[in-house]
């Protein structure tokens, strides 16, 4: 089993950095049921790759119609679908109500905060990770309302071209309320990894933070893997899974 997990690439359209890079990466992975092609020297084999939210800096979708900047690197993630990949999309706090979209046209899977999984026997808990500082109540107060029947309503009535618009305040508005530094976000989530570790989890993935890390330590006679996910905008980081190890990577397109 090879797994690759990913988060907070905030794609806002074609112009970001971010943009050609994840698709430059999403080009290197290939599944392993691509109708008997074979697995090139510069292509990595996967079988399962997970997002962990804020991959769009913002997201509102109606039916097919989604914000034309983001169907180039939809479609890469289509192919890997088609490919035999697992896919799976972790909602964030720049995007959610993506289960319309991704799992009734695309048929792939959303979670809308935390996913459980098994990998190779170990149980692995991702989530974006937005809801884990329990402390800051304004972000809290202010993602139950963007997730609230009145917003869903809203979003379905507006116009598209507008819904955009107030998609991209909202997503300013996001930042401003759950800036927090990155060394006590990390802490925090640390400290939250340890209480999971306590009730049988083996790995804890988490997004949110931006700042790449992966703590490895033996609880209770078991190796426990604790890890923030970085971004694609500052790191071009990612965390992989293979052959029964976690690694946190940097993806380096010139290489």
């Amino acid at each position: 089993m090879r797994a690759i997990f990913l988060s907070d690439a905030h794609l806002k359209g074609p112009d970001d950095a971010a943009h050609p890079k994840l698709i430059r990466f999403f080009d290197r992975l290939q599944g392993r049921e691509d109708g008997g092609r074979s697995i090139h020297a510069d292509t990595l084999a996967v079988d399962h790759l997970v997002i962990a939210g804020d991959f769009f800096d913002f997201w509102f979708g109606r039916g097919d119609a989604v914000y034309p900047g983001f169907r180039p690197v939809i479609d890469r993630i289509v192919v890997l679908k088609q490919q035999g990949v697992r896919i799976c999309l972790c909602e964030g706090n720049h995007d959610f109500f993506l289960g319309d979209y991704f799992t009734g046209k695309l048929g792939i899977e959303v979670y809308p905060e935390w996913a459980e999984f098994e990998i190779d026997g170990l149980r692995v808990l991702v989530s974006h990770g937005d809801t884990v500082d329990r402390g800051n109540r304004k972000y809290l107060a202010l993602r139950r309302f963007l997730r609230s029947r009145f917003a869903r309503a809203l979003q379905r009535l507006l116009p598209l071209k507008l819904l955009w618009r107030l998609a991209r305040l909202s997503s300013e508005m996001s930042k401003e309320m759950s800036g927090e530094t990155q060394d006590r976000l990390a802490e925090i989530m640390h400290r939250y990894a340890l209480g999971k570790f306590q009730e049988g989890y083996d790995a804890v993935i988490l997004g949110h933070c931006h700042k790449p890390i992966l703590r490895e330590a033996i609880y209770d006679g078991r190796p426990k893997t604790f890890a923030t996910l970085g971004d694609w905008m500052a790191n071009d980081s990612y965390l992989s899974y293979d052959d029964g190890r976690f690694s946190l990577n940097r993806f380096l397109p010139e290489e």
